[in-house]
C-alpha cells in the first residue's frame, strides 16, 4: 500500500492511496480461511467446503469486506504517520476504473484543527452580577404557580360568556354543508382569548349561553395539517353545554397541597431556592459571556470551514424555524437574508471558542469521566425508541466524533467553571431586570463584521471539537422516536408565534 500526499493548504488535506491487488486478494484469502470452518453446503461434510468454493460463493461481499478494511487501515495509518487530527470525518473515494483484480486506487480528503498554543488564562478579570432572593420574587413566582393551575367553576345558566370563560361545547363541522371527518366532537372546553383555536371560532363564543345553538363561520388556515381542509370556508354547529368562570389563584395551602406539600410554607421555601437557581444561572450566562468576549478579543486564527458551515446551517435552521412561525414569515425571512453575513460571523466566533475552550482544557488536565459520559450517553439514548436505544449506544462507539459532540457540552462547561476558579472576580448585587439587560448588551469583543450583528441571534451551542475522526464510514445513528400527530375532532388549533432565541452567549 502506498500513499501520497496531494493537497497541503491551510487547514485541507489530501491524499492518494494506491491498495495493491495482491494485497486484497491476501486480505480475502485470509478471511476465506477464517469462516470456511463454519460454512455449510450440500454435499460436503461440516466445515469441509473447499476454500475456492467459500470464495466462489461469498465473492461480493469479501471483495468489499477487505477494500473497507484496507481503506480503513490506509487512511488511520496516513493520519497517525502525518500527525493529523481531523476536524471532520475524512472523505473516500475509490475511482470510478475500479474492477476485481486491479489495483485499487483510493482518494481521500479532510480538513485538520489548527495548532493553537495554549491561551494564558492569566488576566482573565470578570464581574459576577448577583440578584438576592426577596419575599416579592419568591410571591411573585408562587402567584404564577397558582396562574398556572387555573381552574374554573359553572356559571348561572343565564350568564353569557366572556373572554377569559371557559366554555364546554357539542360540535360538528361542515365544508360545503357536509360534514367531514373528524370535524364532530362533544364536551370540549374552549378558553375564550386564549388563541388555542383558528381565528374568529374563539370570539364567535362571546355572549353565549348554556344550552345556545349556535353556527360559526370560519376558515381553515392555509398550513392546516388536513389537505382536503386547507383554506376552506367552513362552519361549525355548536351547542353550548355549559358556561364556565375562572376561580381566582390563591397562593394558599390547598395550592401546595395540589403538589404533594404539606402547606404554603413549605411552598415558599421551595419557591426561594427555584428563583435562586434562576437568578444563578443568570448570573453564570452573563459571566460566561464576558469571559468568551475576552478569549475572542485575543485569539484570531483560521478555523476548518466545514465545522463553520455546520455551526451556520445550525443556526439558519432554527432560524428558519422560529420565521415560520412569525406571523409574516416572508418578512422575518427576508431580514434573516439581510442577515445572513452576521450570522455566519457569529458561527466563525463560536467554532474558534470552541477550539479555544478545547485547548484550555486539555493543557490544564480538564476531563469528562467516563462515569459522566456513561450517563450523557443514557441520557441521550432515552430520545430514541427502546428498540433504538442499544443501536444509538453502538453508534457512539464506533463514531468518535459523534461521542464528542455529545461530550462537548459538558466538557466545555468544565472548562467555564475552571476559568472562572482562576479568574479575578469582582461582586456586585443588582435588580434582575438590571441584569437581564446586561446579558442582552452588544459583546464587547464581537467577530470582524461588516457591520453591526443584530441583536437578536439563534441560539446554538459552541461546542469543543473532537480530539480526533476515525477514518471509518459512519454509520448512520437510529431514528429518533417521532410523535406521531393525534387527529382529534376538534376546530384547527392556531400555532403561536416562537419568541427568537438569543443567539449571544
Amino acid at each position: 500500500m502506498q500513499t501520497v500526499e496531494t493537497q497541503n493548504e491551510g487547514l485541507k488535506r489530501a491524499y492518494r492511496m494506491t491498495i495493491t491487488a495482491k494485497d486484497v486478494e491476501s486480505r480475502i484469502d485470509a478471511e476465506v480461511k477464517k469462516i470456511a470452518p463454519q460454512v455449510r453446503m450440500p454435499g460436503f461434510r461440516p466445515g469441509k467446503v473447499p476454500a475456492n468454493l467459500v470464495k466462489k460463493m461469498h465473492k461480493d461481499s469479501l471483495l468489499q469486506d477487505a477494500l473497507n478494511s484496507s481503506i480503513q487501515e490506509g487512511v488511520q495509518k496516513a493520519i497517525t504517520d502525518n500527525k493529523l487530527r481531523p476536524a471532520t470525518q475524512p472523505h473516500v473515494h475509490l475511482d470510478n476504473d475500479y474492477a476485481p483484480g486491479k489495483d485499487a486506487v483510493v482518494d481521500f480528503h479532510l480538513e485538520v484543527l489548527p495548532a493553537i498554543s495554549a491561551p494564558s488564562i492569566d488576566g482573565i478579570t470578570l464581574e459576577r452580577l448577583t440578584v438576592e432572593v426577596s419575599d416579592a420574587a419568591v410571591d411573585e413566582s408562587i402567584l404564577k404557580l397558582a396562574a398556572g393551575q387555573k381552574s374554573f367553576e359553572a356559571a348561572d345558566k343565564k350568564y353569557a360568556a366572556k373572554l377569559g370563560d371557559s366554555v364546554v361545547i357539542d360540535f360538528e363541522g361542515k365544508v360545503d354543508g357536509v360534514p367531514f371527518e373528524g370535524g364532530k366532537g362533544e364536551g370540549m372546553a374552549v378558553e375564550l382569548g386564549s388563541g388555542q383555536l383558528i381565528p374568529g371560532f374563539e370570539d364567535q363564543l362571546v355572549g353565549v349561553k348554556a344550552n345556545d345553538e349556535k353556527v360559526i363561520n370560519v376558515t381553515f388556515p392555509e398550513d392546516y395539517n388536513a389537505e382536503n381542509l386547507k383554506g376552506k370556508a367552513a362552519t361549525f354547529d355548536i351547542v353550548v353545554a355549559e358556561v364556565r368562570k375562572p376561580v381566582e389563584a390563591k397562593a394558599d395551602d390547598n395550592l401546595a397541597k395540589m403538589f404533594g406539600l404539606e402547606g404554603i410554607d413549605k411552598l415558599r421555601e421551595l419557591m426561594k431556592v427555584q428563583v435562586e437557581q434562576e437568578h444563578n444561572g443568570l448570573t453564570r450566562t452573563y459571566m460566561k459571556r464576558q469571559l468568551l468576549d475576552q478569549l475572542a478579543a485575543d485569539h484570531d486564527f483560521e478555523v476548518p470551514p466545514s465545522m463553520v458551515e455546520a455551526e451556520f446551517e445550525q443556526i439558519w435552521a432554527q432560524l428558519e424555524q422560529e420565521a415560520a412561525r412569525e406571523e409574516d414569515p416572508e418578512a422575518a425571512k427576508k431580514e434573516m437574508e439581510a442577515e445572513r453575513e452576521d450570522y455566519r460571523d457569529i458561527a466563525v466566533r463560536r467554532v474558534r471558542l470552541g477550539l479555544l475552550l478545547s485547548e484550555i482544557g486539555q493543557a490544564n488536565g480538564v476531563e469528562v469521566s467516563s462515569q459522566e459520559m456513561n450517563m450523557l450517553v443514557q441520557q441521550a439514548a432515552q430520545q430514541y425508541r427502546a428498540e433504538d436505544r442499544q443501536r444509538f449506544v453502538q453508534y457512539l462507539q464506533e463514531n468518535p466524533m459523534a461521542a464528542a459532540q455529545l461530550r462537548a457540552p459538558l466538557f466545555e462547561d468544565k472548562v467555564v467553571d475552571f476559568l472562572f476558579d482562576k479568574a479575578s472576580v469582582t461582586e456586585k448585587t443588582v435588580t434582575k431586570e438590571e441584569l437581564e439587560a446586561a446579558i442582552e448588551a452588544e459583546p464587547d469583543a464581537k467577530p470582524a463584521a461588516k457591520k453591526k450583528a443584530p441583536a437578536k441571534k439563534a441560539a446554538a451551542k459552541e461546542e469543543a471539537p473532537a480530539k480526533e475522526a476515525k477514518p471509518a464510514a459512519k454509520k448512520a445513528a437510529p431514528k429518533k422516536e417521532a410523535a406521531e400527530p393525534k387527529e382529534e375532532a376538534k376546530p384547527a388549533a392556531k400555532k403561536a408565534p416562537a419568541k427568537k432565541a438569543a443567539a449571544k452567549k
